[in-house]
């Protein structure tokens, strides 16, 4: 760890008070000069640092710049891997690299506050505009089985809910699977992607992937996401950004602990009492949702009046009171994307070997 870095780390841990020179010097072995040096760094960097005479050095308490150092503050594990980046082409992408290289801690996370090629779903590009958004992805080593890593997305699902209420005091509702709406506008897209051995079968591990839009980006959405989009919170409102990446991953991780698909999901879910359109292979179904039952299948009312429940693998859309289609819904089976990962010598020669 680098000087600038470990005053950092330092300044975050006693921030709104003042640190001197001298104590700083002692406490991490350097020169004075040292000192003076990596704090004129960070403030070049955009950090608020405080220089009083006989007094020292203050970090003071709006900054909310992204760190590894503040966000390790706030993770209940603290021995785990955290990496920041200002642009990144994916958090999903980095953290499935990193994990194929070498084992890592159990809720490693990777975040950004650009990702160049974001992708949701079925690849589709997933817009992740800079400072409007924050981007993270969470590495975990679920139980071995199929059931298990499906049932993650519905807890992380339900973990981003408890977060940003905790962070932000707002409340979310899920559209399912891996939707979060606020205001019938979408401000949160979850992508779990799954490495399986290729000759047992046996999940390796488990990337979730968080897209969270807290701000609408200057000059708005793009036209084509304008009527879908939406932002937690209106510009000015300030949240601590590395406070609430840390309440994501605690969130997360408690969450996944648990069995089966969490009731607050269910209780959450949006999608009950509305007509949508079940989309399964070719063949499109116009019927009412009812209700989500406990293993993620949907209770919906048929064409012929009848109730029928629906698998987690199918599509469907919901229907405004127009007839037409315009929100996207996937199944709990299809949220999840695996990928098998052979033994290659490197992550980006088995990325190549599957075409990815």
């Amino acid at each position: 760890m680098s000087t600038k870095s470990r005053l950092l780390e330092l300044l975050e841990q006693n921030r709104g008070k003042y640190l001197s020179g001298n104590e700083l010097a002692k406490m991490l072995d350097v020169s004075r000069t040292a000192v003076w040096k990596g704090m004129k760094s960070l403030q070049q960097e955009g950090y608020s640092i405080t220089a009083v005479t006989n007094k020292g050095y203050l970090l003071e308490e709006d900054n909310n710049i992204l760190s590894e150092e503040a966000v390790r503050l706030q993770l209940k594990n603290t021995e785990v891997l955290v990496e920041v980046w200002k642009e990144i082409a994916s958090t999903n992408q980095r953290m499935k690299q990193l994990a194929v290289e070498k084992r890592l801690p159990h809720g490693s996370v990777v975040v950004a506050q650009l990702q160049t090629e974001g992708k949701g779903r079925k690849g589709r590009k997933f817009y992740s505009p800079k400072d409007s958004g924050l981007y993270l992805s969470v590495l975990l080593y679920p139980e071995k089985t199929a059931q298990k890593s499906l049932e993650i997305t519905a807890a992380a699902a339900v973990a981003v809910c408890k977060a940003v209420e905790n962070c932000c005091g707002v409340s979310l509702g899920i559209k399912w699977v891996n939707d979060l709406y606020l205001e019938n506008k979408k401000v949160c897209g979850i992508l779990t992607e799954a490495v399986t051995d290729f000759e047992t079968g046996d999940i390796e591990f488990v990337v979730v992937g968080i897209g969270l839009n807290l701000y609408e980006p200057t000059g708005g959405f793009p036209k084509e996401l304008k009527e879908k989009a939406g932002a937690i919170l209106p510009d000015g409102q300030k949240v601590d950004k590395n406070k609430l990446v840390g309440e994501l991953v605690n969130q997360l991780l408690l969450e996944t602990e648990k069995s089966g698909i969490p009731q607050e999901y269910i209780s959450r879910n949006i999608v009950p009492g509305k007509k949508i359109q079940i989309i399964f292979g070719e063949t499109k179904r116009e019927v009412i949702a009812k209700e989500i039952l406990s293993d993620g299948k949907l209770l919906a009312i048929n064409e012929k009046d009848e109730e029928e429940i629906f698998p987690s693998g199918c599509f469907c859309k919901v229907v405004n009171e127009y007839g037409c289609c315009r929100e996207y819904i996937s199944c709990m089976f299809l949220a999840t994307a695996f990928y098998v990962i052979k033994k290659c010598s490197s992550f980006s020669e088995a990325l190549e070997d599957m075409d990815i």
